[in-house]
């Protein structure tokens, strides 16, 4: 049972701390039973409070793992060991204060910890398991509307700690805040995920169960244009029985944030023209957008600098990503700003005519706690703003904590972006987008490895929370660092454990085993995993049903060295 209390707070400027249920500044009217952890903050004056946490002590023993679920969709999600280390920013992440900024802004490197044998933490919810077994105990918050709820553990040290991200939160004397509603559910993994996210979450089956076909990013990233993107919409016609879907990436626009002002060099005939050469082919048609963020070069930021984030600590205008040079983040909470983001979402969906919006880069907006809101509480704000202007067209999350869109989006990215490298080589004539793209600054950074070690242990979100998204896999001889096990390799996993199954590649160059390899990964079969587990420090075992066959997949992570063509 949970018996250590610590938080932290501010009144008017001084700093107090209350380890106790009753004392000066709040009471709380706390519950603890088998299944449930439950409580009711009452402030007895008026307060900001900075952090608030609760402890137990758990024994750990060398076979039991715990599941530890990142901060957002690209954060890396795993189970872990009392011998394992969850590193953050990595050493190149501090050359400079700029570079550690920038490196930190994706993920919760400035509220969170990182980097101790033994120690990790999990958003929303979490599971312990003993290694080898299905029988998984899950503690889980029913919302994280409230603030971010975080599970954290110390298995070196016997600890089971449950915080609750309140930085921002500001309540009047007399004013009841709901620290915790805490599920503990006991049982076999699939009956627990059932009925965590069903019946306590309060989930319903995606309308999405199963997506294939074609994004544009990870063969030209920006560089698209309206001849491309025609082209490799028809190289889909041998595979077309099995494709259902066509998206447009980034590169359309003129800017980041000027969704409206198409690219008329690159697209001379508008972007509803390509919506209508997508839905020809019997596809839907769908389009990425940052919805939350400007460039800073951009007409929105130019022209309306009122609209944008500010830091707390100076007032200077926040940049929420790396990405085009640096994007600032549009503020939600001005009107503004919510009239302009709807009107956005009418002419993509109803005038344009796209059937689904990839909407990237959502953190951006919960960055920093503002207007006596928590993290959390912003994200879901967010979240809902996003689904009131697309009604009930199709949402895919990116980038996005997925505590915010369970049961909201449609469709959710569950790892960072894969990369054209399996992992780097010195090779002449590689170009330095590769080597960046290699070089692991943070735990969101685009890593093959890192979006297959998510796919594999987030695949039971997979039709309860919302439809997975794995990103991309390949098949491509041309721009793509991959062996052919490798691609082959990262194909069957996506399809295992995903039903969001994309390619970057054009299709009208495929030969007829490329086509045949395509068309199977996008089959929409019946998978169910039945267990996931590492067997050492690089090989991962996926054991699966595919259509009512039991079958195994092991590979090694690091080399892509697997059993995957007896399995196919």
């Amino acid at each position: 049972m949970f018996e250590k209390i610590r938080s932290e707070f501010l009144i008017g400027k001084a700093l107090v701390k209350q380890n106790a249920l009753d004392g000066r500044a709040f009471s709380l009217d706390f519950k603890q039973t088998k299944d449930s952890i439950k409580g009711i903050l009452t402030a007895k004056c008026d307060l900001d409070m900075k952090s608030f946490e609760i402890e137990c002590e758990k024994d750990f023993e060398d076979d039991d793992l715990f599941f530890a679920n990142g901060y957002q969709a690209w954060t890396t999600s795993r189970e872990f060991s009392k011998d394992d280390k969850f590193d953050g920013l990595i050493k190149a992440a501090n050359i400079t204060k700029f570079v550690k900024h920038f490196a930190g802004l994706s993920g919760d490197y400035h509220f969170e910890s990182y980097g101790e044998e033994g120690k990790f933490h999990s958003y929303t919810y979490c599971y312990f398991r003993e290694k080898g077994e299905r029988e998984i105990k899950l503690y889980g918050s029913r919302s994280e509307r409230n603030g971010f709820t975080i599970f954290a553990v110390d298995m070196k040290n016997d600890k089971f700690i449950i915080r609750k991200d309140v930085e921002g939160l500001h309540l009047k004397a007399g004013q009841t805040y709901e620290i915790f509603d805490i599920a503990i559910i006991e049982g076999d993994m699939d009956d627990v995920m059932d009925k965590y996210f069903f019946d306590f979450v309060g989930c319903k089956k995606p309308e999405i169960k199963h997506l294939s076909g074609y994004t544009s990013w990870y063969n030209y990233f920006q560089n698209i244009s309206e001849e491309i993107i025609i082209r490799d919409l028809n190289g889909l016609d041998r595979a077309s029985e099995e494709v259902n879907i066509f998206q447009v990436d980034d590169g359309y626009q003129q800017a980041v944030g000027d969704w409206l002002l198409t690219d008329e060099k690159k697209f001379p005939k508008g972007m509803k023209y390509i919506a209508d050469e997508i839905h020809k082919k019997g596809y839907k048609a769908g389009i990425w957008l940052a919805p939350f963020s400007a460039q800073v070069s951009s007409k929105i930021a130019k022209e309306h600098p009122d609209w944008l984030l500010r830091h707390n600590r100076n007032g200077k205008k926040m940049l929420g990503c790396q990405g085009w040079g640096g994007a600032y983040t549009l503020d939600i909470y001005n009107e503004e700003v919510r009239a302009y983001i709807m009107e956005v979402f009418d002419t993509v969906l109803n005038v344009w005519g796209f059937d689904m919006v990839k909407l990237d880069f959502l953190y951006s907006q919960c960055i920093e706690p503002r207007n006596g809101k928590t993290r959390g509480e912003i994200m879901c704000d967010g979240v809902d703003l996003l689904r009131e202007a697309c009604g009930d067209k199709w949402i895919l999350g990116c980038g996005v904590p997925i505590g915010a869109c369970m049961g909201i989006f449609d469709a959710c990215r569950i790892s960072c972006d894969a990369s054209k490298n399996w992992k780097f080589k010195l090779e002449k004539g590689i170009d330095v987008n590769a080597l960046v793209a290699s070089i692991r600054i943070n735990c969101e950074n685009p890593s093959s490895q890192n979006a297959i070690i998510n796919t594999v242990f987030r695949n039971h979100l997979d039709g309860r929370a919302f439809c997975n998204d794995p990103d991309v896999f390949f098949l491509r001889d041309i721009n793509i660092n991959y062996t052919w096990e490798q691609k082959v390799l990262h194909g069957k996993i996506n399809s295992v454990c995903g039903n969001v199954l994309f390619v970057s590649d054009n299709a009208g160059d495929f030969d007829d085993e490329r086509i045949g390899y395509l068309k199977d990964f996008f089959k929409d079969k019946d998978y169910k995993v039945r267990l996931a587990e590492y067997e050492d420090e690089d090989v991962i075992r996926l054991d699966f049903t595919e259509n009512g066959e039991d079958k195994s997949l092991k590979f090694n992570l690091k080399t892509g060295e697997s059993n995957v063509f007896e399995v196919i």
